[in-house]
């Protein structure tokens, strides 16, 4: 199973052009291009919002968070 050969691929165009139509294909090509585009945009733009949103937030009052997450005694027993 290689590559389809040059019949085969005449095969597989013509076939596309009968089921979607000539003049569906350009508007499916530029649909998947854009596509690509945005996709291609939104990769270039996710590490900055990456490292920007993991940045350390300055917690006050650090003794009072620490004793609200520890566990109730009813907790500890079960």
């Amino acid at each position: 199973m290689g590559m389809p050969s040059g019949t085969e691929l005449l095969l597989i165009f013509g076939i596309i052009v009968l089921l979607f139509g000539a003049k569906k294909i350009p508007d499916l090509a530029k649909g998947i291009g854009k596509g690509i585009k945005n996709f291609k945009n939104e990769m270039k733009d996710e590490p900055e919002e990456v490292a920007s949103s993991e940045a350390p937030k300055k917690v006050e009052g650090g003794d009072a968070t620490a004793a609200s997450e520890a566990p109730k005694e009813s907790e500890k027993q079960a």
